[in-house]
């Protein structure tokens, strides 16, 4: 049983089919990238994932379980986890105060053990310890998205979902976001990553899918997908020999 199936998924913005017939699977363990150009649908397939948005027909399930109808704290709780484009960092708290935020589904948690699971978590950006108590207002892109993804895994989710997460970062600190990601993998948790850098994306990935236009066009192992001509030449920024 996969851990996330979609199931001939359709989702609208009002009138407009953003989702038309979406299916695709996650394994548990894995890396999986979702690919396409800006207005794909990439991100309305997270936001429905995540609760956000309610689909018109076809079905979520996670670990065999329907999600559809369940609100997105209900899924936090099943163990999804979702680090939106743009960050949504509080801007009024500091660093650390957004990190334990991410604890917030799990009640009966103590202060005493959400703080050691917020060191814990902090343990995979060392960086954050330089800039814990500074206010999120006053960091730079990239310690934002630290912050986003350690509030993230906070949840102690089974599936980590990644909206975007090198937007705007340079490029050392991309490959830093990267790195880290595959981190996360080894320690047990499973990543569904949206990604305009496709090359890194792939790199990093076991398993691909290429949306457009709101319906998925190919798929596959990711090593494929990135040999792929046509692929290279509509989404990696390559031209086809």
């Amino acid at each position: 049983m996969p851990l996330l199936k979609l199931s001939h998924l359709r989702v609208s913005h009002g009138r407009v089919e953003a989702l038309s017939d979406v299916s695709l699977v996650v394994e548990a363990g894995e890396i999986v990238a979702l690919l396409g150009a800006n207005g794909a649908g990439k991100t309305t397939t997270l936001r429905t994932i995540s609760g956000l948005m309610r689909p018109d027909a076809g079905d979520v399930a996670f670990e065999g379980r329907s999600l559809v109808g369940l609100s997105p704290e209900m899924i936090v709780r099943a163990g999804i986890a979702h680090v939106p484009e743009g960050r949504r960092i509080f801007s009024g708290l500091t660093a650390r105060e957004n990190v334990l935020l991410g604890a917030a589904n799990r009640p009966n948690l103590s202060r005493h053990a959400r703080e050691a699971e917020a060191d814990e978590v902090s343990a995979l950006f060392p960086e954050i310890a330089s800039f814990r108590d500074t206010l999120a207002w006053k960091l730079s892109g990239g310690q934002l998205q630290m912050v986003a993804v350690a509030r993230g895994l906070m949840a102690k989710p089974k599936l980590l979902i990644l909206d975007e997460p090198s937007l705007g970062l340079a490029p050392l600190i991309i490959q830093r976001v990267f790195d880290i990601i595959v981190e996360i993998r080894r320690r047990g948790t499973t990543v569904l990553l949206v990604e305009q850098n496709a090359n890194m994306a792939l790199s990093i990935a076991d398993r691909g899918y290429v949306l457009e236009t709101g319906r998925i066009v190919t798929s596959g192992c990711a090593a494929a997908l990135g040999k792929n001509e046509a692929i290279k030449a509509a989404y990696l920024g390559q031209r086809a020999a």
